[in-house]
């Protein structure tokens, strides 16, 4: 995926974040919350959206926006950066396309290997059966 600058459609929120760090998780809102609308933007293509909207569908809420949240930083700008890397870490992901898987036959050894294996376990079993 060639980068595309989603800045204009990607819409942040700011809270307090949860956990330790005494008191300055209590008075800072360093808590993240980055929010990106799939349906109405304007930089990606109809089949796009719709392969974003599949992988990512976890990350999705009904409204149909992309939330991802960082509070790992103690501030706001470090958690800001971290949830945009995110995205667009996430993004670039879910629009690469899978390689499509080359059909392969197992070696004649490996098959050799597992006929001999079977007719090993068939004589031992056999053998159970012959000392009755």
């Amino acid at each position: 995926m060639e980068e595309r600058d989603f800045s204009n459609e990607l819409h942040y929120s700011a809270s307090r974040s949860s956990g330790p760090g005494g008191q300055n998780v209590n008075k800072v809102s360093s808590k993240v919350e980055l929010r990106f609308h799939v349906a109405s933007s304007v930089l990606l293509s109809d089949a796009e959206k719709e392969m974003i909207k599949e992988k990512l569908a976890t990350r999705i809420n009904a409204a149909g926006e992309l939330i991802l949240v960082s509070q790992v930083e103690r501030s706001q700008l470090k958690n800001k950066e971290r949830v945009t890397e995110k995205f667009y870490l996430l993004v670039s992901r879910a629009l690469t396309p899978r390689k499509k898987r080359k059909a392969t036959k197992p070696s004649a050894a490996s098959r050799e290997e597992r006929l001999e294996t079977k007719r090993r376990q068939s004589e031992k079993k056999a053998r159970r059966n012959a000392s009755l």
